[in-house]
Formats: C-alpha cells, sequence, structure tokens
C-alpha cells in the first residue's frame, strides 16, 4: 500500500491551491454515485502519480549521471591537453603531436558513443516506467469494461 513517503512524493505534481486526491476522493464520495468504487479511482490515481515520480526520478538520476560523466570527461581532456603541451619542446615533439591527435580523435568518438548511450538509457528507464502504468491502466480498462 501507499507509504507516508510515496504519498509525498506524489503531492509535488498536484499544483498549489488544487485539493488533493484524498480530498477529490472525499467530494466524490459525497455524490454517493452507484457503481463507482472509489477506493479504487483513488488506487489508480495514486499508481499513475507514483508512475509519474518514478520516472520523474530515473531521468533526474539519469541527467545528473550524464552531467558528471561530462564532467569527467572534459577533466580528463584538459589534463591530456596540458601533458601534450608540456612535451611541445621535445625533439620528435611532430610525432608525438601526431599520435596525441589521433589518440584525441578516438578518444573523443568514444564519449560521445558512451555519452548517447547513457542519455538513450535514461530516457528508455524513464519511458518504460510510463508504458507500464499505461498497459496496467489498459488492462483496469478492459476488467472495468466486462460485462458483469
Amino acid at each position: 500500500m501507499a507509504t507516508d513517503k510515496k504519498a509525498a512524493d506524489t503531492s509535488a505534481f498536484i499544483p498549489a491551491g488544487m485539493p488533493s486526491l484524498e480530498d477529490l476522493g472525499k467530494l466524490i464520495e459525497q455524490y454517493k454515485l452507484p457503481g463507482v468504487d472509489v477506493g479504487a479511482l483513488m488506487e489508480w490515481q495514486r499508481k499513475d502519480m507514483e508512475a509519474l515520480a518514478e520516472a520523474n526520478r530515473q531521468a533526474y538520476e539519469g541527467i545528473q549521471a550524464l552531467a558528471q560523466r561530462r564532467g569527467e570527461i572534459l577533466r580528463d581532456t584538459l589534463a591530456q591537453w596540458q601533458q601534450a603541451l608540456g612535451s611541445v619542446a621535445s625533439p620528435d615533439a611532430m610525432s608525438k603531436q601526431s599520435e596525441a591527435a589521433q589518440r584525441g580523435i578516438e578518444q573523443a568518438m568514444a564519449n560521445f558513443r558512451e555519452l548517447a548511450e547513457m542519455e538513450a538509457q535514461t530516457r528508455n528507464n524513464a519511458w518504460k516506467v510510463v508504458q507500464d502504468r499505461l498497459q496496467e491502466n489498459m488492462a483496469n480498462l478492459q476488467k472495468l469494461l466486462q460485462p458483469k
């Protein structure tokens, strides 16, 4: 069932001044609509909010990891450039510079691939949470539409 932490997480999706899901449930119960299971509706909405919160969490963590990795790549690249500039005075500097440039291009391509894969994985993880919830909603809707 819902924990206090999850309930707090879903409240972030409700704009200020709007009634909470619980308030809406109480309002609907006042009208006593026949055949409407308010508890089931509330549970359905709670699960939707939890799925959105989870997708948001995964996207946020993925973006953080991506930004952190970009920073690491930048620091590594700057360190390599400093090292390359320090070896300019050596007699075979041209051949070393050519090799360093080739390695730099290969590393940049590998870094670009890594960052693109991280970004795609983050997007896929967040979307999967939403897809799973949509599939669950469709299954619930099919059950509700079955004749009794």
